[in-house]
């Protein structure tokens, strides 16, 4: 368990797959996070993914979102790439930033990671937000990056963190 100033995140198990569903099913989040009709196939999915780690990240003793990461295995490349999702009702609160912040420390102390990247939509400008306050910084737009519900291609926005820039 990696504990932040207000998140605890722990390692996702099954029995968090509807808790997690419900928060991707909500529009805010859907919006971003999109995962097929099935979001319980998709949240189980991504735990069975044995390349990506998920966390359930707790406020208050509930789950109120996830966060991921996946370590880019060449060795010349070497960094983690970051995703997360939030339950709308918390939003606001700091607790992303504080999640991100603690799995971003995590990484840098225990896996010795000194590159991060996280690539938000390039339209997503409370997520673009949160990243900055953390320490991210835009690297580039990725044009037509991912297809949206709407069958249009949309822009992304590469950030990248180096653990030096980490804000605490």
């Amino acid at each position: 368990m990696l504990r932040g100033r207000a998140v605890t995140l722990r390692p996702a198990t099954v029995a968090d797959v509807p808790a997690l569903a419900a928060i991707r099913a909500d529009p805010e989040v859907r919006r971003w996070w999109r995962g097929g009709d099935d979001l319980v196939e998709s949240v189980s999915a991504d735990l069975a993914d044995d390349e990506l780690i998920l966390y359930a990240i707790e406020h208050d003793g509930r789950v109120i979102g996830a966060i991921q990461w996946y370590a880019e295995p060449d060795p010349d490349y070497r960094h983690a790439s970051l995703d997360i999702f939030l339950d709308p009702a918390v939003r606001g609160a700091g607790l992303g930033v504080d999640a991100i912040r603690t799995l971003a420390r995590h990484l840098i102390e225990e896996h010795g990671h000194h590159r991060f990247t996280i690539d938000p939509a390039a339209a997503n400008s409370a997520a673009i937000r949160a990243y900055a306050k953390v320490g991210f910084r835009p690297v580039g737009v990725l044009r037509r990056y991912e297809r949206g519900e709407d069958g249009r291609w949309h822009d992304g926005l590469l950030m990248d963190l180096l653990a030096d820039d980490l804000v605490e």
